[in-house]
C-alpha cells in the first residue's frame, strides 16, 4: 500500500522567498530519510519551498486564473512530502510517528488510490495510463 505522507509547517504560509529549515533539523531529518530508506519503504521524498514563490490555478467558471503566491486565505501549507510503500495504514502512522518533527509541525497521512479501487468503468477509462512513461531523476 502507498502512503504519503504530507509535512504541514505551521508559519510555512508566510515564509519569505527562499526561507530554509536550519542545518541542524535537516541533519535530523536526513537520519530519518534514512532510515526509511533503508527499511525499504521509502519511494520518493522533496521538500517544497514556501508559497511566496508558488502559484495557484484555480479554475472558476471553467477558465484558468493564476494567482501568484503568498496566499492570503491559506490556513496550512505543505512544506514537503514523502510517498512510502508499506503493509497497512497502521505502519505508515508508525514511521510518521518517528519523525523529528518540530512541535509547529503536523504530518497528514493519506493513502494512495490504486487502479483496482476504482470500479470497473473508471478503470476502464484510464486504461493504459499506467502504462505512461516517468521521467525519472538523474
Amino acid at each position: 500500500m502507498r502512503f504519503m505522507m504530507l509535512m504541514i509547517p505551521k508559519g510555512y504560509e508566510s515564509a519569505a522567498p527562499g526561507t530554509m529549515p536550519p542545518a541542524d533539523a535537516v541533519a535530523a531529518m536526513m537520519k530519518y530519510n534514512e532510515a526509511l530508506k533503508a527499511a525499504g519503504v521509502l519511494i520518493t521524498l522533496d521538500g517544497l519551498h514556501p508559497p511566496s514563490m508558488g502559484a495557484r490555478v484555480s479554475f472558476a467558471g471553467g477558465k484558468p486564473l493564476v494567482t501568484d503566491g503568498p496566499f492570503a486565505e491559506a490556513k496550512e501549507v505543505l512544506g514537503g512530502y514523502w510517498m512510502i510503500d508499506v503493509a497497512s495504514r497502521d505502519e505508515a502512522i508508525a514511521w510518521a510517528c518517528k519523525c523529528p518533527a518540530g512541535p509547529n509541525e503536523t504530518i497528514e497521512i493519506r493513502q494512495v488510490q490504486e487502479m483496482a479501487d476504482f470500479p470497473e468503468d473508471v478503470q476502464q477509462a484510464a486504461a493504459g495510463f499506467d502504462e505512461m512513461p516517468r521521467k525519472s531523476r538523474a
